[in-house]
């Protein structure tokens, strides 16, 4: 099955929202699981809200950048990301978006829509967010319904990843798992 993962994900969203740390975590959990990974990132006004992208392969690739048409899977921690970086995805990629549901499929894309912020809000952890939508990605099933894989990892493989990452930080640890199961409950 190693061999076999080939994934192309994009987690969108802006500066301080935690797109960096969301994907270092599944970078992190496809390390454990012996696939090749390559990250990149581009900032804008990061410091100031600006737009960050992340790209994350999963698989084997020849270069880290995903080239628009190509990826499988959008994590938009705004809404505003969508329409940014839906370039990037192929006719058969799905979409995670924090925002209130119902939104509409675009392009014929699978939308999967939670107020992430929200839910964040509910258990008391307002820069969750990224975590909740995460944890709610991971319950859609792992795959979609055309069949293909969702994501490489399960909810386990990312809570190890956590519990490893923030060992001797128990209340953070503790407020990060709460999160990624609080999204992964809301789907």
């Amino acid at each position: 099955m190693k061999n076999r993962v080939k994934q192309q994900i994009l987690v969108g969203g802006v500066g301080g929202q935690g797109v960096l740390f969301v994907t270092s975590v599944l970078a992190e959990a496809a390390i454990r699981k012996g696939l090749c990974v390559f990250t990149s990132e581009t900032h804008g006004m990061a410091q100031r809200g600006g737009t960050v992208v992340s790209h994350l392969k999963v698989g084997t690739f020849s270069s880290p950048m995903i080239r628009p048409g190509q990826g499988n899977a959008l994590l938009a921690l705004k809404p505003e990301s969508v329409a940014h970086h839906e370039g990037f995805l192929g006719p058969d990629a799905w979409i995670a978006v924090n925002g209130p549901p119902p939104c509409k499929p675009i392009r014929g894309r699978q939308l999967l829509a939670l107020d992430a912020d929200e839910t964040a809000e509910k258990i008391g952890n307002p820069k969750s967010a990224n975590l909740v939508l995460l944890g709610f990605a991971l319950a859609q099933g792992p795959r979609t319904p055309k069949g293909i894989p969702r994501l490489f990892c399960s909810l386990e493989d990312l809570k190890s990843v956590l519990e490893e990452r923030l060992a001797g930080r128990k209340g953070m640890l503790e407020a990060c798992i709460r999160a990624l199961e609080a999204g992964h409950s809301a789907g």
